[in-house]
């Protein structure tokens, strides 16, 4: 009888857990889900502060739980990159955007996680091996570590990291092209967009992630027209391709599941792009 019950209550502890565990990933994947449907920068720049605290307490519970970490990455990247202006608050931010990422993959990857800091060739290696199943993880570090970068472009020590961001954005894209709708096609164009050709560049490389990209979103992702704009048209002075797709992302509507506040804050960076003297 006494094993029968210390087994019932076994079952009833492991259950609950199981409970607790959904709970906080449906939470998560809501907090997420109202950060990026809302219209109104202003109210997210306000309250996702909070957002990331309580997402921080659920990892502190779940230190190893790769759902909730990728979220945090996520959440904290974006906020760093996209509603913070103080450049040290940024960086500290991104570093913990970074360290969740990290983390994730480490529970999923480990070899990546161990040969990161390893000579070119062997991280490489240990990249080429992660396939599909675990291709979220390997993403969100990708895009967890080129928001670090651009956060520190003033270390060349970090700058340096540059390859191995790329290397890991081409290998989730030779998984799957139209991943995160095209969203690492964009990463990578804007990674390849950033030297002209006079000096060894390959933009044109980088104009065909950005058509993909757009491909990809049916047009829907506006960030991908502004950073075309901002990257590749600009390095090439093709102010007849950069003024078009600026006006077409203030043409489109805002609003797209996942999207919205990407699209809202995209309006009006092609409203600033539009209105400087670059040409």
């Amino acid at each position: 009888m006494m094993m029968t019950s210390r087994f019932l209550t076994l079952i009833l502890a492991l259950t609950l857990a199981g409970c607790a565990a959904t709970a906080a990933h449906r939470l998560a994947d809501n907090l997420s889900d109202a950060m990026l449907n809302q219209d109104d920068p202003d109210t997210v720049r306000a309250g996702a502060p909070a957002y990331l605290l309580l997402l921080d307490s659920l990892i502190a519970d779940s230190p190893d739980d790769t759902k909730l970490l990728i979220a945090g990455a996520r959440l904290y990247g974006a906020y760093a990159s996209a509603l913070v202006s103080d450049p040290i608050r940024a960086r500290r931010l991104s570093v913990r955007s970074r360290d969740y990422a990290r983390r994730a993959l480490c529970v999923t990857e480990p070899a990546v996680c161990e040969n990161e800091a390893a000579p070119f060739e062997q991280f490489a290696s240990a990249v080429d091996g992660v396939d599909t199943s675990h291709i979220e993880p390997l993403y969100v570090l990708g895009i967890s570590w080129a928001g670090w970068i651009r956060a520190h472009m003033e270390d060349w020590n970090a700058v340096a990291q540059l390859p191995r961001v790329d290397y890991l954005l081409q290998r989730v894209v030779d998984l799957q092209p139209d991943y995160d709708r095209g969203r690492a096609q964009l990463y990578l164009g804007v990674l390849r967009s950033q030297i002209p050709p006079a000096l060894g560049g390959q933009p044109e490389a980088g104009r065909l992630h950005f058509e993909r990209a757009i491909a990809f979103s049916n047009g829907r992702d506006l960030i991908v027209k502004v950073e075309f704009a901002r990257y590749y048209a600009r390095l090439m002075f093709d102010q007849l391709l950069h003024d078009r797709l600026l006006h077409e992302v203030l043409e489109a509507p805002a609003r797209e599941p996942g999207l919205t506040l990407s699209n809202t804050i995209a309006k009006q960076q092609a409203e600033m792009l539009l209105s400087d003297d670059y040409f």
